[in-house]
């Protein structure tokens, strides 16, 4: 009974003097190794690796690309006019040694210093540009080469910078007034030179129309004219032909006509005498 307990205690012991002496890094992390607080190593690929208890200790860092959400910052423009810009960051640790040696291992001294440098290259390149050119137009060159200068610097913290990005940039309030001042004057003013050339547009359209109208209108005239002027030519020369077959029945025939045309109301008055050439066929007429 009492060999199995000393088999059992040494097999206690073995696995504890394993545990201690022993220590894995994963692909999301870096280690740094020491011996009695002097670093022996810090390049270690995921894996198990072995450590001399109380006499090796190891601290371990995340080795993923992190993101630092730096806080609003105002920044002058180079017309001396602020912007609020709020940017992020990407970044990961590249060096353990160099980064623990440059800020004690602590993160938030790290984060700090980062910061710091950052919001003093966003400063430089800011203080160049207009705000038109902050707002909209060099934003991505700004990032860039912000993104550039300062990771040359973060990396002697052991830092790799991967990047830097603007998530907003905002105007203080009474700029913003004056800018959606200024920006409501030049729409109108845009929109009354549109509105003017509209206007001058559809003047030349209505003047163009009325021109168009006035030649049909004067050709439909003209072809109506001579239309009619045809027909009368052709009514006349029927008319002729037929007074010239017979003359006495033409006459008699446009004789009864004038008798209809003049006696068809009940009202009508004519004063003629009785001798005139418009009753020539009643003074010739026959009694049935």
């Amino acid at each position: 009974m009492n060999n199995i307990r000393f088999i059992f205690a040494m097999l206690g012991l073995i696995v504890t003097a394993i545990w201690f002496s022993t220590f894995v890094v994963t692909e999301k992390q870096v280690a740094i190794k020491f011996k009695l607080g002097e670093i022996v190593e810090s390049n270690y690929p995921p894996g198990l690796y072995w450590q001399i208890p109380f006499i090796n200790n190891v601290i371990k860092f995340d080795s993923r690309i992190l993101t630092l959400d730096t806080p609003s910052e105002r920044f002058l423009t180079s017309e001396k006019k602020n912007v609020i810009v709020n940017s992020f960051v990407k970044w990961r640790i590249s060096d353990p040694k160099t980064f623990y040696t440059s800020t004690q291992g602590d993160e938030r001294r790290a984060i700090a210093r980062m910061a710091s440098i950052i919001n003093d290259e966003l400063k430089g390149q800011i203080g160049g540009k207009s705000m038109k050119e902050v707002i909209s137009g060099e934003r991505a060159s700004i990032m860039q080469v912000v993104t550039d200068n300062a990771g040359v610097k973060i990396r002697a913290l052991g830092i790799e910078l991967i990047d830097v990005r603007v998530k907003k940039v905002e105007l203080p309030d009474n700029v913003s007034n004056d800018v959606y001042r200024r920006m409501s004057t030049e729409r109108q003013t845009v929109a009354k030179a549109f509105r003017s050339r509209g206007e001058e547009q559809a003047k030349q359209i209505r003047a163009n129309a009325d021109r168009q109208r006035e030649e049909i209108l004067a050709e439909a005239y003209r072809k109506s004219e001579q239309t009619r002027g045809e027909g009368d030519a052709i009514s006349a020369k029927t008319y002729a032909d037929s007074f010239n077959q017979d003359r006495e029945f033409y006459s008699f025939y446009r004789s009864m006509n004038a008798y209809q045309n003049s006696f068809g109301n009940n009202q009508d008055l004519i004063v003629l005498s009785p001798d005139s050439d418009f009753f020539k066929y009643f003074k010739h007429s026959t009694p049935q």
